[in-house]
């Protein structure tokens, strides 16, 4: 009987034992997932937060006037909406000013092209952005 007696003793000490074991890895396991759910949303939030200052930008833009930030963002090559204000600048009509590389915008750099003396491909290279560039710091009309 005493030998009954020790052996659900020890049997009950393993299993809680056992158990602990269990709850701290499931706990752990628990953890682990809560952190890789904190940098899911650490990245998210850094996504959004670009957004928000790519938001503010345009904002800026569109308050401080259109002239002023696209000039100081002209580098060394240009965007499509800084090539459509230029053409337009120009006397060339890209059609509407949405930042899109379509029929009317090429047409219109290959006109530019033309009246330029330069190859008309349609695409704006360093010598067509050269000259075109001028034209980016007029008015837009």
């Amino acid at each position: 009987m005493l030998k009954k007696l020790v052996g659900f003793v020890l049997l009950g000490v393993f299993v809680i034992s056992v158990s602990g074991c269990a709850g701290s890895r499931q706990g752990d396991l628990q953890m682990q997932g809560l952190r890789n759910q904190i940098s899911a949303l650490e990245a998210q939030l850094q996504v959004k937060d670009e957004e928000i200052d790519s938001l503010k930008e345009a904002s800026v833009l569109e308050t401080q006037g259109q002239k002023e930030k696209i000039i100081c963002e002209v580098k060394s090559r240009p965007n499509i909406k800084q090539v459509q204000i230029a053409l337009r600048n120009a006397g060339f009509d890209p059609g509407c000013l949405d930042a899109k590389m379509g029929k009317k915008t090429r047409s219109a750099i290959k006109a530019f092209q033309a009246a330029n003396n330069l190859t008309r491909d349609g695409k704006v290279g360093k010598r067509t952005w050269l000259l075109l560039r001028n034209y980016l710091e007029q008015k837009v009309k």
